[in-house]
């Protein structure tokens, strides 16, 4: 049974929610960038455009969390206060 996150390609990616609630994993690293529409615009660097749930600060602070779990820094912005 494969586990989430043992392969190199889950290591870069963040969960997120499709407009029809079906859930979207996403590689953050191809994010190039999120169009603040009445619904949120994720554009990647293949040209691949995706309709999400979350708003565009909530796919921001996502990519921050999942980055600073890499490095090992604060878990969210009110914990750098």
């Amino acid at each position: 049974m494969r586990r989430p996150g043992n392969s190199a390609e889950e290591k870069n990616m963040i969960h997120l929610t499709r407009l029809n609630h079906i859930p979207l994993v996403v590689n953050s690293d191809l994010i190039e960038h999120i169009e603040i529409t009445p619904d949120t615009v994720i554009a990647l660097t293949t040209g691949q455009k995706f309709l999400v749930r979350e708003t565009p600060d909530e796919v921001i602070e996502r990519v921050i969390r999942f980055r600073r779990a890499i490095v090992g820094g604060p878990k969210s912005r009110a914990d750098e206060v």
